[in-house]
């Protein structure tokens, strides 16, 4: 053997010994690694609905914008969207569910599964948290835009995220099933606040983002600061009369141009649904695919 190979030889054999010995040595290190290395692009853990956050998803020419769905109060991405995901996919639309604004230790086991509650932080964290995601969907997908659809602060969340955050040129359509777009007076329950400040300033901390959505917050006072929409923006409100979570339920409406705010029982005057419900009521939810497609857009009834 040459002497000049002997060194060339050596080093992948010294390399390969000192990774061994690493590897002995900090054998939890692989593992984080590779754990790392499976996590989905928003290092998100909690289970998605059926349907969402396929990151190798791409949009096609029917339907170029994917759907961003984005929970209410006290919920999460698999609860609040195990109807409507499904139901988008089936129709060839990339979906994408994020969960924003958890405190770690709180839970719900609304679904059977231990499942982290979320929508309790500051609503401006939050839509910052929002921005990121939207951000992470269009570079995986390669879309210029996306189209967001939301429930109670979910569809009101994404209206700061456009107003304040820069989100205009990157959302195309904004759908709300019930949004807290001017705050609550939660059946006139804020309006006791004054009268009970500890019970309030619990709840409150616990919950910064229902501070935020009590009717006369600061953070209601910024929003109306600006217009309700802002340019290039389509914008769909869909409300239910028996809304007893977001009150008065008109409140919900927005005012400006490119809004469309529909009342469900102006579809179905049977429907006893509330704000919960509308999120799996396939009334509603036929609502939201026209409104995501309106130029395939089918007459809305009862079912």
């Amino acid at each position: 053997m040459p002497a000049s190979a002997a060194p060339a030889l050596a080093a992948p054999a010294a390399a390969a010994a000192t990774g061994d010995a690493a590897a002995t040595a900090n054998p939890g290190d692989a593992a984080s690694s590779a754990a790392a290395a499976e996590l989905p692009p928003d290092g998100d853990t909690v289970a998605s609905p059926p349907g969402a956050n396929d990151w190798t998803c791409r949009p096609t020419a029917a339907h170029p914008n994917p759907v961003v769905l984005v929970h209410g109060t006290f919920a999460n991405r698999y609860e609040n969207w195990l109807a409507l995901s499904p139901l988008l996919k089936s129709l060839g639309y990339c979906v994408f569910a994020l969960d924003y604004g958890t405190i770690p230790g709180i839970t719900s086991t609304g679904s059977g599964l231990l499942l982290p509650i979320g929508g309790l932080r500051a609503v401006p964290d939050s839509a910052a948290q929002l921005a990121r995601f939207v951000d992470l969907v269009r570079n995986a997908s390669g879309a210029a835009k996306v189209d967001i659809v939301g429930h109670s602060q979910g569809g009101m969340l994404p209206n700061y995220y456009l107003k304040f955050l820069g989100g205009a040129s990157k959302v195309d359509k904004l759908v709300g099933l019930a949004p807290s777009n001017h705050g609550t007076t939660l059946d006139g329950i804020v309006n006791l606040a004054p009268y009970f400040p500890d019970v309030a300033n619990l709840i409150y901390t616990v919950c910064q983002a229902c501070r935020d959505q009590a009717v006369g917050s600061d953070f209601n006072r910024t929003m109306a600061s600006r217009p309700d929409t802002v340019p290039g923006v389509s914008y769909t409100v869909i409300s239910t009369v028996y809304d007893e979570v977001v009150t008065p339920w008109r409140t919900q409406f927005l005012n400006g141009a490119n809004v469309d705010n529909v009342v469900l029982q102006n579809h179905c005057p049977v429907s006893l649904v509330e704000h919960v419900a509308i999120a799996f009521s396939p009334t509603a939810l036929h609502l939201v695919t026209n409104a995501l497609d309106p130029a395939h857009a089918t007459p809305v009834l009862c079912g």
